[in-house]
């Protein structure tokens, strides 16, 4: 059954995920005596030892992650109200968690704050990450899930030792000492970061800067395939109403099947499965008459974990838009100083565990998506760029989406958030 004609507002897209290359990611897991060790690069866990593994992850840290998540969301809610948002919170936190590993004194304090990191110390901290990537990377073989971490830094400038080896052991990043001069250096840069998006993500950076001496960079790949595909010849063209009332004619996938479904005050939502239904999109759907926006405004970690937890089966019938979109190159700086880490973007930062007088220059970030009968391709890459400073027969649900609505990628053994979007128009 079509619902009432509306005032379109924002798609919003939350997926939630975890990647892991082989190529980038050393399989690690935890000794008897709670120790890291490294085995080879091309080393797997068995999806047992990953779904141990992921309920073993810190509950707090995944909590820590996905209100960051929102917070971030909500900031670039405002500054790009009228456009689609998409981005991946798991891989913004990778990138400045292996920057945060140089933070003194108040710039620590600062990032900890903006982050979510404030309560964990450092070594709490990096084996969460390491553990949450160790998991997510084994989690279903029916998925494809890269992530990829790196650090460059300019010829001769030597950081310190410990931070190396702290992001080689527990962020698996490759460290390459290049001459940032040479015309070739950006080429290099982009293409890792186009290698290790599966070529979804070609170029972060256009020049180096010549006070540049470090980048610090994530790349995530996610390749998943529904549960329950979508017949592609049930696929048609119907309407999609924007926000000035007017439609848009898009190809509307659909499908009948038993979905966990929510009824919220204002919204409702569906969990569509990929794989082995370990990781999933959730969609929310505002009521009629209900902003996107307002619906995500009222979302942080605690709400969302509740919502999560409040699914139960339903026969739906499922009509959704196929889509493609992506967002970005973004400067993040501005959002990260106003969730309270300003001070690590000007002279007066402290990074002196990495170097003495180094700050942070820029934070870009870039995501894309695809989705489809088949499942969802999804990307992102976040670059950190430092510089010196001298950066029962039940009824059936209809659920129709042909306005705006929030989704989310999860995966719901660590019940981590990796990407969050925003779709005005399909």
């Amino acid at each position: 059954m079509r619902k009432g004609r509306l005032i379109a507002v924002f798609a919003v897209l939350t997926i939630v995920m975890f990647l892991a290359n082989t190529a980038f990611l050393c399989s690690c897991f935890r000794g008897p005596a709670g120790e890291i060790s490294e085995e080879e690069p091309d080393e797997e866990i068995s999806a047992e030892q990953s779904d141990e593994l992921a309920g073993s992850v810190d509950r707090n840290l995944v909590s820590a992650n996905t209100g960051f998540g929102f917070d971030i969301f909500k900031e670039l809610i405002l500054e790009d109200k009228d456009k689609n948002i998409f981005i991946s919170p798991l891989s913004i936190l990778l990138a400045l968690a292996m920057t945060y590993n140089g933070a003194v004194g108040d710039t620590n304090l600062a990032m900890a704050e903006a982050l979510g990191f404030k309560g964990f110390d450092l070594e709490e901290l990096n084996s969460g990450f390491h553990d949450l990537m160790v998991s997510i990377r084994n989690a279903d073989s029916d998925i494809e899930l890269a992530i990829a971490n790196s650090i460059w830094h300019k010829l001769g400038f030597k950081a310190k030792e410990d931070f190396v080896e702290r992001n080689k052991k527990y962020f698996s990043s490759e460290v390459n000492e290049i001459d940032f001069a040479a015309p070739e250096a950006v080429d290099t840069i982009n293409g890792w970061i186009e290698e290790a998006t599966k070529g979804k993500i070609e170029k972060m950076l256009s020049e180096i800067p010549p006070d540049v001496v470090m980048y610090l960079i994530n790349a995530i790949y996610f390749k998943g395939n529904w549960t329950y595909p979508f017949d592609e010849n049930l696929t048609s063209d119907d309407d999609f109403y924007l926000l000035d009332g007017s439609t848009k004619k898009v190809h509307m996938m659909t499908q009948e099947e038993n979905f966990p479904y929510y009824r919220g005050d204002n919204f409702s939502g569906v969990r569509i499965p990929y794989g082995q239904e370990k990781m999933a999109m959730y969609i929310i759907l505002p009521d009629g008459g209900i902003g996107v926006d307002s619906v995500i405004e009222s979302l942080d970690a605690k709400r969302w974990n509740e919502i999560k937890d409040s699914f139960y089966g339903k026969e739906v019938s499922l009509t959704m838009p196929k889509y493609k979109m992506e967002y970005g190159i973004k400067l993040l700086n501005d959002e990260l100083a106003e969730l309270g880490m300003g001070i690590a973007f000007g002279p007066g930062a402290d990074f002196s565990g990495i170097s003495p007088d180094i700050f942070i220059s820029r934070v870009l970030h870039k995501a894309v998506i695809e989705v489809n009968e088949k499942g969802s391709e999804a990307a992102a890459a976040t670059v950190v760029e430092m510089i010196t400073s001298m950066p029962e027969v039940e009824e059936k649900i209809e659920f129709r989406v042909d306005r705006p609505f929030f989704f989310v990628i999860a995966d719901d053994r660590t019940g981590s958030i990796l990407f969050m979007g925003k779709v005005v128009e399909p």
